[in-house]
């Protein structure tokens, strides 16, 4: 364990609104040791974007972490050499050249179709129907499993973070999160003769033709599931959320003061779909006049960085002039998150833009509840358009 300064939270709170809380300890302590999260937490901008680039300390390498147990040890759980090869591997699936000449048409065609599907409804939970759907379909786009619908996409995805979260060992929880990873492996299965015929820009393609193995391609596929798929639900539905609930803020968009890429980025910065990376500490380490462990269990939390009082002008409020430069949403280290452009890409460039344009008179029609500290977006968010 650190020697940070331990710091009580009530865990329910936190989960409903962690932003209070994590305010008071940038204020009190901008290290300390969290109880009842067994991790000592960093939530300062600048001491996460330092200390997120040390791997030899701050190592993502977790072997006895669930992610590692349950669905292999892909490039997210890897440092160094072995973390820049995979990296280097994936690069020409995603790279920005990718994205502006491959995936932004096939983006359009599948956005276009879904939102002609679902507007003759004239009302929908913009989190379950919409964003949901629009996330999994792009992601069997991305990934190179077309031969999986994204209601099947959507299930392994969230079975798969909920058991990289099952830390009270629910056998049940586990359980399905096997049969979540079965089932990713016997859609891969069926598509590798496929992409190895014809080679196409998608994740499974592209990790075959660099030679990796099919072992290590699979894995590396679940990832992608696990990472794409909820928390790009949430930036849809929360920006639009945003929006909808900021008129100024949208008015700057109409008017060219502002973009729709500056929705996107000022709503991940304040309302971080992902709140925190978790790191192994893998020697000796002191900073901060914190003493740190081997073994030690560090959380970075993004999320609480992202609303650094020293570093943004207006860090609790959405506000599309506000300067992001300097936020950490896909985060600040060599585990920059790989899917950024395609991302930005999707919501900001596609989703947005074609969504408000269709959807004429787009307007909430009922209560917004938000949930989640590590991952955080709308549980629900019913809505209506003429």
């Amino acid at each position: 364990m650190s020697t940070a300064t331990h710091f009580d939270i009530d865990p329910d709170e936190f989960w409903h609104d962690p932003y209070p809380t994590l305010k008071q300890m940038r204020q009190r302590a901008a290290i300390a040791f969290v109880p009842q999260l067994g991790a000592t937490l960093m939530v300062r901008r600048d001491d996460i974007a330092l200390n997120e680039k040390k791997i030899e300390i701050f190592s993502s390498v977790q072997p006895d972490g669930l992610m590692t147990k349950l669905m292999g040890q892909n490039m997210m759980r890897k440092d160094g050499r072995e973390h820049r090869s995979e990296r280097k591997a994936i690069f020409p699936a995603i790279s920005p050249r990718t994205v502006k000449d491959v995936w932004r048409a096939a983006f359009e065609d599948m956005v276009d179709r879904v939102l002609e599907d679902l507007h003759p409804r004239k009302k929908a939970d913009m989190t379950r129907d919409i964003a949901r759907r629009l996330a999994g379909e792009a992601l069997c786009l991305v990934t190179g499993l077309t031969n999986m619908d994204w209601q099947t996409m959507d299930k392994v995805s969230q079975g798969m973070v909920d058991g990289c979260a099952n830390y009270s060992g629910d056998p049940t929880v586990e359980a399905h999160c096997i049969a979540c990873v079965e089932t990713i492996d016997q859609h891969i299965l069926q598509r590798f003769p496929h992409v190895h015929q014809s080679p196409d820009y998608s994740l499974l393609s592209v990790q075959q033709q660099s030679g990796m193995s099919d072992d290590q391609n699979g894995i590396n596929i679940r990832l992608a599931i696990s990472g794409g798929q909820n928390e790009t639900r949430d930036a849809i539905a929360g920006t639009i959320w945003a929006l909808l609930t900021h008129p100024s803020e949208r008015e700057k968009i109409a008017n060219g003061q502002a973009s729709w890429m500056n929705a996107f980025e000022e709503y991940a910065r304040w309302m971080s779909p992902i709140g925190m990376s978790p790191r192994r500490i893998a020697q000796h380490y002191t900073y901060g006049g914190v003493e740190f462990a081997p073994e030690d269990r560090v959380f970075f939390m993004f999320s609480s960085g992202n609303r650094d009082e020293e570093i943004f002008a207006h860090p609790d409020h959405f506000n599309l002039s506000q300067d992001c430069t300097h936020a950490i949403s896909f985060g600040a280290g060599p585990h920059f998150c790989a899917g950024a452009w395609i991302s930005k890409c999707l919501i900001a460039d596609v989703v947005l833009p074609r969504l408000f344009e269709r959807f004429k008179g787009l307007r909430l029609a009922g209560e917004v509840p938000f949930g989640g500290w590590a991952f955080r977006g709308p549980m629900a968010m019913p809505v209506e358009w003429d």
